[in-house]
């Protein structure tokens, strides 16, 4: 049975809904400030990633003036000023920039001459989503409003673009394959001396041992839904499996709330690194990833480094998920099933370290030359300049 609504929460979603449409229309009879960028999210609370990279790389090209409204996730409360805020800024800037699911947004007609563009935060694509999903749990009804008004969203490559215009319910025109900004650093050398370098400060216990940093994506249909099975992660085979210059890092999906616990006894070789901010500065001091249907693993593949897929559901994930491509096929790693396996390859990844992605990154990446948020800026400069 759903949980009765209070008279305060009736109230704010009246606000959220009603009155910021409202004001949306009302203030949309004012110019467009022809000078204006908002930048919004709900689901990080601070400038990080593709957002930070675009807006320092526009920071050193123009001089623009930004709105920012920046949420840890889709169940934080706005508070009413900041809903009329969000209404006249949305109403009056030029570009709306976008880095996930954003669902005030959707019902909104984008102003002609103004440009919604979504920079996605995950790197390519292989499961499903968005409008990819009708008809599957967690999925949208045919006729829902969401993602359709992007006027352009960001990707990685051609090949994943079809994916994209699919899950988003846009046109393909409207997909436009710069690459992804967070991307740029696994091409800058200084930079990933200078985060390994941080992250060994942070963890001296790191320095000279073989890394596994096993980072699996969220079981359920969304932020609010999501949890993983941690019954699944046997930490007494794990430990056993690991040498002396071994250790073991779990990251786990930031929608994941509940912690691992991991035995005291373990703590020297077993590390829970799930609120580490970044995951990206983790695979610089990674000699083998172990993930399943997580985007990390396009990351993870220009540093051509072993890979390993523990999926011990993968049957249910295909019938609840999907996939653009077979499975099998996409992956460019080992397929394990279950922790004893997982070690036992692991090992042997340890020892045997040698891989060649060249054929997976082509295809997944048009551009390998670490100028994405260059190109992504760019883009949006265009969409500023345009008349």
């Amino acid at each position: 049975m759903a949980k009765k609504l209070t008279f305060k929460q009736k109230v704010d979603r009246r606000f959220k809904k009603e009155v910021f449409q409202m004001l949306y229309k009302m203030f949309s009879l004012l110019p467009i400030n022809k000078n204006r960028i908002s930048i919004l999210s709900d689901s990080r609370k601070t400038m990080s990633d593709n957002f930070q990279f675009v807006y320092d790389e526009l920071q050193r090209k123009k001089n623009y003036s930004y709105y920012f409204l920046l949420k840890p996730s889709v169940k934080t409360r706005k508070r009413y000023i900041e809903i009329i805020q969000l209404a006249y800024n949305l109403a009056r800037s030029k570009v709306i920039l976008l880095d996930d699911f954003y669902p005030m947004i959707y019902p909104l007609k984008i102003r002609k001459g103004a440009d919604l563009i979504q920079i996605w935060h995950a790197v390519g694509a292989f499961k499903t989503f968005g409008f990819s999903r009708i008809g599957k749990p967690g999925g949208p009804k045919p006729d829902s409003n969401a993602h359709r008004n992007y006027t352009k969203a960001i990707v990685s490559s051609k090949y994943v673009a079809p994916f994209y215009a699919e899950g988003f319910g846009i046109d393909e025109s409207c997909v436009v394959a710069t690459g992804v900004p967070r991307t740029d650093v696994f091409f800058d050398e200084s930079y990933k001396q200078q985060k390994t370098k941080e992250v060994y400060e942070k963890y001296p216990q790191f320095i000279g041992k073989r890394v596994a940093l096993y980072a699996p994506t969220f079981r359920g249909n969304g932020q609010s839904s999501a949890k993983f099975p941690k019954e699944q992660l046997d930490l007494d085979q794990i430990y056993e499996g690991l040498g002396e210059e071994d250790v073991f890092i779990i990251k786990m999906h930031p929608f994941v709330k509940k912690k691992i616990s991991i035995p005291e006894a373990y703590r020297d070789k077993i590390f829970d690194l799930t609120k580490y901010p970044s995951v990206n500065n983790l695979l610089f001091i990674t000699d083998v990833l172990i993930t399943d249907y997580s985007s990390v693993c396009f990351e993870y593949a220009l540093l051509n480094k072993p890979m390993i897929f523990y999926c011990f559901d993968l049957e249910e994930y295909i019938s609840a998920r999907d996939f653009y491509v077979p499975y099998e096929e996409f992956t460019p790693g080992e397929i394990v099933r279950d922790t004893e396996q997982m070690v036992r390859v692991l090992q042997n990844q340890f020892n045997h370290p040698h891989v060649d992605y060249k054929d997976f990154t082509d295809k997944f990446f048009d551009d390998l030359d670490g100028k994405s948020t260059e190109r992504v800026a760019d883009l949006v400069i265009s969409c500023m300049e345009r008349k």
